[in-house]
């Protein structure tokens, strides 16, 4: 199986194409990984309030232990410094709650935009690499058959008619030639079928 045209400037085009097709890929995902850090600022607020409702979650809860040790009426002064802490650690676990949601929210944008992005770079460039691949590889098999030189003429001769430009006309004309069994006609007619694929004798 051929992976690249042996003509020179098919091969040239063919390796452009994947290199173009590698670059959009890398692109698209520098691109994706860019907008996950972009949203990922969003979860900023968040971290905040976490880290301040834990401080003062954390600094509550101290002063309703230190609280409940007065004489009398400590545990008066301790039930709202612990009822304030507890409030502290649901707006902490707000804060992380918030956190979570944009982390999923910035990992499927970016995940979505890789796929969408590569399946749109291969729906592009995957199918006429395939189907080169394949034409090549049924042309290839045309040489290894009887009478493969005249079908490969055929092919030339139902094709662009500027491909035969190049190709000397003899008397009658290259069909009538072909009719004939001209060799000389049939063999310069076969390579140019060969050569509109990108292959050579």
């Amino acid at each position: 199986m051929r992976l690249y045209a042996q003509t020179r400037a098919r091969r040239y085009r063919q390796v452009l194409a994947d290199l173009m097709a590698v670059v959009l890929v890398v692109a698209a995902v520098r691109f994706a990984l860019a907008a996950h850090d972009r949203i990922m600022l969003l979860a900023e607020p968040g971290r905040e309030l976490e880290d301040a409702s834990g401080s003062l979650a954390s600094g509550l809860g101290d002063a309703g232990d230190a609280a409940s040790n007065v004489p009398l009426i400590g545990s008066v002064l301790e039930k709202p410094l612990q009822s304030a802490a507890e409030a502290g650690n649901r707006l902490s676990d707000a804060g992380q709650s918030m956190q979570d949601l944009v982390g999923r929210v910035a990992d499927l944008t970016a995940f979505a935009l890789i796929v969408f992005s590569v399946a749109f770079v291969l729906a592009l460039w995957l199918p006429p690499r395939v189907r080169w691949i394949r034409r090549s590889a049924r042309i290839r098999g045309l040489l290894e058959a009887p009478g493969c030189a005249d079908l490969l003429a055929l092919r030339a001769l139902t094709g662009p008619v500027k491909d035969l430009a190049a190709v000397p006309v003899p008397p009658g004309g290259l069909a009538d030639a072909w009719r004939r069994g001209d060799e000389q006609a049939i063999g310069d007619l076969s390579r140019v079928a060969l050569r509109r694929a990108g292959l050579s004798a």
